[in-house]
């Protein structure tokens, strides 16, 4: 498919305001890792260390709002160490993004919208736990709980100074740029390929349908979670398919995740964990009778 010079500035446009939406978000994450990291010393960690363990709670609570700032926020402060891996992965887990648009310009009962987030919530808050137990028990989260905002610095070559407020903003920009670019090719990727096209991904493929759905999932942009919603609303796929796309569904988080975090395996094993939540998440839900009721309410 040939794209115009009026689609490629549409999509621009599109990408700019999806960009733009994150700025207030990223800001007051990277302000809040500035803060704690210059002023509150020792006492920042400890009291970190105590509201680490309800992390993960307060994460799939937040993540569960129509915005994929949360997650990029949230992406922001596990690459200061700010919050726990099992935070991380609640927020993402719940992560909302297209999906609650879609299902209200539909008409879609609100009996079924809340039990789809009860159940996004829910995966989110026991995953997150889980998570922080198996890792504390398998030594992984040693650097989990002290900020690490010099070490970002360091890494983008910022010479932020004293000024916590211009450091935060420099980061800000940094991070808003690298998400303009990348968000920028991903839509024009998707336009020349085509919604159907995703769409085909997953169809007649019972069997893998909710690894196929998980690896739609993957895409960090809002088009893989509109294209999953509308498939289950089309009955072209199923609630369990659906979740397992969804709740690997992250936004832009996993791009702030990447750009901003290391060292990169750390990140690839976060992302590999998120993968398989959602895949066993969505396969347990098609086998439960919870299953059925939900599509008669779809």
């Amino acid at each position: 498919m040939s794209i115009t010079m009026n689609v490629i500035t549409e999509v621009f446009r599109h990408s700019l305001l999806e960009t733009a939406k994150l700025l207030p978000f990223l800001f007051l994450a990277y302000l809040l890792m500035e803060f704690l990291e210059r002023h509150s010393g020792k006492n920042a960690e400890n009291l970190l260390k105590r509201c680490g363990k309800f992390g993960p709670l307060f994460g799939a609570v937040l993540g569960a709002f129509p915005q994929c700032g949360f997650s990029a926020a949230a992406a922001g402060l596990y690459s200061g160490r700010l919050i726990t891996a099992g935070t991380l992965l609640a927020v993402f887990l719940s992560t909302s993004d297209e999906m609650l648009p879609i299902l209200i310009s539909n008409g879609v009962p609100a009996s079924f919208i809340l039990v789809v987030l009860g159940m996004k919530i829910s995966i989110g808050i026991v995953a997150g736990f889980a998570v922080d137990m198996v890792f504390h028990v398998l030594h992984l989260d040693g650097k989990e709980v002290h900020p690490a905002i010099e070490d970002l610095c360091e890494r983008e070559h910022c010479n932020c100074g004293e000024n916590f407020v211009i450091s935060a903003l420099k980061h800000t920009v940094h991070i808003l740029i690298f998400l303009l670019l990348v968000t920028f090719g991903l839509n024009i990727l998707i336009e020349m390929i085509g919604k159907e096209v995703l769409a085909s991904f997953i169809l007649d493929r019972p069997l893998f349908g909710n690894v196929l759905a998980a690896l739609m999932g993957l895409i960090p942009n809002c088009a893989s979670s509109a294209v999953l919603t509308e498939l289950y609303l089309s009955d072209v796929i199923g609630i369990g398919a659906m979740l397992s796309g969804l709740l690997v569904n992250a936004g832009v988080g996993t791009l702030v995740l990447f750009q901003n975090n290391h060292p990169l395996t750390d990140s690839l094993k976060l992302l590999l964990v998120l993968f398989g939540i959602g895949v066993i998440s969505g396969c347990v839900i098609d086998l439960m009778p919870l299953s059925g009721w939900l599509n008669l309410f779809g």
